[in-house]
Formats: structure tokens, sequence, C-alpha cells
């Protein structure tokens, strides 16, 4: 139960998150962006359930021509003239060895192709939709990318290209939590892919995703960091206030819970 990705919880998580994003920012880009991802973890469901099973229509075109190359061999070698003395010449046995070694790898290599055809098919798809991922999460980044904690007590006037500053240091701290939510789920939907699906190309290009992921999320972390030790000596402040004016009205101040 709790050795495997359950494609459907991540799919709960990303409708859930995406609800809380357009309760607490409606109509804004970060809301489209997250019901996107939410689009794309049901999609990714989907895919995963394809490449875990098999595609029976490539199996059987691929077993019908192996069959075919192993007939077209088998008539070969009983074609041959087996009254043929093979003491005649050095130099014609090698010659005719190495022929029919090349033959054969030939051989090897088109019954190779064949039964990889499956696996590469799939691979195709599956790099595909790792690649709409890699583009949301560039996409999240775009969007926190003007989010600065240091324009929250800026005092240095706005040129007319600045960004507009509307949001307040609590909505600022949820816009780039619910950033780093997404961020944070991309690598799951993605490792959903790979989950029943071992193929060692779309398992480095997960791995990929995941580390561009959590570089976008520290960068993001670094700014939710420096938000709170901007307003922590307000908050501080606040808090001295009002235990200031309990003490002077005999009012029982508070216990805190930590």
């Amino acid at each position: 139960m709790y050795r495997n990705l359950d494609p459907q919880r991540i799919v709960e998580t990303t409708q859930t998150l995406s609800n809380r994003v357009s309760e607490r920012f409606p109509d804004s880009g970060l809301s489209r962006v997250a019901g996107e991802l939410s689009a794309v973890s049901r999609e990714a469901t989907a895919m995963s359930q394809w490449l875990a099973k098999p595609h029976r229509p490539i199996r059987i075109a691929v077993g019908v021509c192996i069959v075919l190359i192993l007939m077209v061999l088998l008539a070969a070698v009983l074609s041959l003239d087996t009254k043929v003395t093979f003491s005649s010449s050095v130099a014609d046995f090698i010659q005719g060895l190495d022929a029919a070694v090349n033959e054969i790898v030939l051989l090897g290599v088109a019954i190779f192709f064949l039964v990889t055809i499956e696996n590469r098919f799939k691979r195709r798809r599956a790099l595909r939709a790792i690649h709409v991922l890699r583009s949301i999460a560039h996409i999240i980044d775009m969007h926190q990318l003007t989010k600065d904690p240091e324009r929250i007590v800026g005092n240095g006037p706005d040129t007319r290209s600045s960004p507009k500053r509307t949001m307040t240091p609590f909505e600022l701290t949820r816009y780039l939590d619910y950033c780093s939510e997404m961020l944070a789920l991309i690598s799951k939907v993605g490792a959903v892919y790979v989950q029943n699906f071992n193929d060692p190309v779309t398992l480095s290009a997960v791995n990929d995703v995941e580390d561009l992921t959590a570089g976008l999320s520290r960068k993001i972390w670094q700014k939710i960091v420096i938000l709170d030790r901007i307003i922590a000596p307000d908050n501080r402040a606040a808090l001295l206030s009002v235990t200031t004016r309990e003490v002077k009205s005999g009012e029982p101040k508070l216990e805190s819970n930590g």
C-alpha cells in the first residue's frame, strides 16, 4: 500500500490545490495553471495504465515478422548444396564463414529492432507527456518571477514597467507556497509515468524533471524565508503591543502553545 504511488490520490491532491488557488486568487494566471496541472494529472493516470499494459497488436505483428524471418533463414539453409566439399580452399571457407556471420548479425539486429518497437513506441508517448510537465514547471517559475519579498518594504519609486504591488505579505506567502506545492506535484506526476514502465531513457527524463522542480522550489523557498524575516519583526512588535495592553488593563494573558 505504501510502496507505490496511488495516481488517484495525486489527482485528488492536484484538484484540491487547484481549488485552493482559485479560491485565494480567483481569475489569476496561477489558478489557470493549477487547473491545467490537475488535468495533466488525470491524463497521467490513464497514460500510466496504458504504459503498463502490453500492446497486443504490435506484439502480434512483431511475432509474425520474426517467424517470417526465421522461415526465410530456414529455407536458405535447406537450399544449400550439402555436397560441396569444404576442403577445396581455406580462403573460400573463411570467406563463406565471414558472410554467414554477417548475415547472422544482421538478422539479430533486425530481430532486436522488431522486439523493441513496442518499448520505443511507449517511450515516445511518455517523453512527449514529460515534456508537458517540464513546460508547466517553467510557466510556474515565470509566474513567481516578479514576486520579490523586498518589494513589500521597498520605498523606492516604481517605473512604468515595474510590476504592480497588490499583494499583502500574507497573500504573497500563500502565492509562493502554492507555486512550491505545484512544483512538488509535477515531480510526483512524472514519477507516475515510470512507476510501471521500466525504461532507462524515460526514467532519466523524469529524473531531469525532478531536478528542475527541486531547483525551482529551492529558489521559491528562499523568497519565503526572506519574506518571513521581513514580516517577523512586525509580528513581534504587534505581539509585544498586545501583551503590554493586557498588563496595563489587568486582563489575563493567553498562554502560548509554541
